[in-house]
């Protein structure tokens, strides 16, 4: 398998907490909580692992609430190269209602010392070496700019190692200009670049096209439930996931990126990878957490989710 390195500037604690139905102003009872160290390059690195890969995470994290992390990458087998910053790591506090809506209640990050990001930037510029791909995903910390997340994917480029970016406002323009290999936005993630809404299939279809126009080699587009779009160099692929019942679709775009790096770095063809990292997404959200290949009904999952092609119609087998 190969090696792989994701960057998580902004990780975070997270609180899920289901409930039956969230009364804003009252006090409300929930059916569970958990508490998860996470992040989403961590969470990438988390189904990467799964998947037999050799993971790296870095990135910057609150040296005063480390411990969930470091147990975490542990038992998940990471190598734990984060750059430790003075403060806790910021708590989000997913809400989950029977409904199936999710509410989050994300926090900003810490403020990040500028001898912080300067030792993370030398650390990556260590790191990639013998990497296949580098995967940088979420937020940035407030005082983190996204001219300098570009930097980041410039000086990873000019070594001649993929990057796949998974981020949005902001940092994913600024981001795209320093050409990315890859991007995962979700639909309204790519209606921000686009500047206009995306309501169809055809709408996003032609937003990802131009960006494979513009250099970015793979545009990985999640519209939840509905479609999964994947452009590649021109050509377009277009996935529709299996029905499931809806528990939490947290991790999910992150376990649809490493389902699809999993695939491409595996050699399987294209029909194959879209196949298996939507259908991954899709068992991902029957429960907290990332996707797992080996739950019991995944082959099912598996041939339920539909590839075609969608300038001709044509279904892919």
């Amino acid at each position: 398998m190969a090696r792989v390195l994701t960057l998580t500037l902004n990780p975070a604690l997270d609180l899920a907490l289901r409930l039956g139905e969230f009364r804003l102003g009252e006090v409300n009872r929930t059916e569970s909580t958990r508490l998860d160290a996470a992040g989403k390059g961590i969470n990438v690195a988390r189904v990467l692992a799964g998947l037999g890969h050799e993971v790296t995470v870095s990135g910057l994290l609150g040296a005063d609430n480390e411990t969930a992390f470091v147990k975490a990458f542990a038992d998940c087998g990471l190598r734990d190269a984060f750059i430790r910053v003075p403060g806790d790591t910021r708590i989000n506090a997913k809400l989950s209602e029977a409904s199936g809506r999710v509410t989050d209640l994300n926090g900003p990050g810490l403020r990040i010392p500028g001898h912080a990001l300067e030792a993370l930037t030398a650390r990556v510029g260590t790191l990639v070496t013998g990497h296949e791909a580098v995967v940088i995903s979420g937020s940035l910390p407030p005082n983190v700019t996204p001219a300098q997340l570009a930097g980041l994917i410039t000086l990873i480029r000019e070594r001649g190692i993929p990057v796949w970016l998974d981020t949005s406002g902001p940092a994913l323009t600024s981001g795209l200009a320093a050409r990315p290999s890859a991007i995962k936005p979700n639909e309204t993630e790519l209606a921000g670049w686009a500047g206009r809404p995306l309501e169809t299939s055809q709408a996003r279809l032609e937003a990802a096209l131009k960006l494979n126009s513009e250099g970015i080699e793979d545009v990985l587009v999640s519209a939840g439930s509905d479609s999964v779009l994947w452009a590649q160099r021109g050509s377009a692929l277009e996935a529709t996931p299996p029905r499931v019942t809806v528990l939490s679709t947290v991790g999910a775009g992150d376990t649809l990126l490493a389902g699809a790096l999993h695939g491409v770095l595996s050699g399987w063809p294209r029909v194959r990878t879209l196949r298996f990292a939507t259908a991954l997404a899709a068992e991902s959200v029957r429960h907290v957490g990332v996707g797992d290949p080996k739950a019991e009904d995944f082959e099912s999952l598996h041939t339920q989710t539909l590839v075609r092609n969608p300038s001709t119609g044509e279904m892919h087998g």
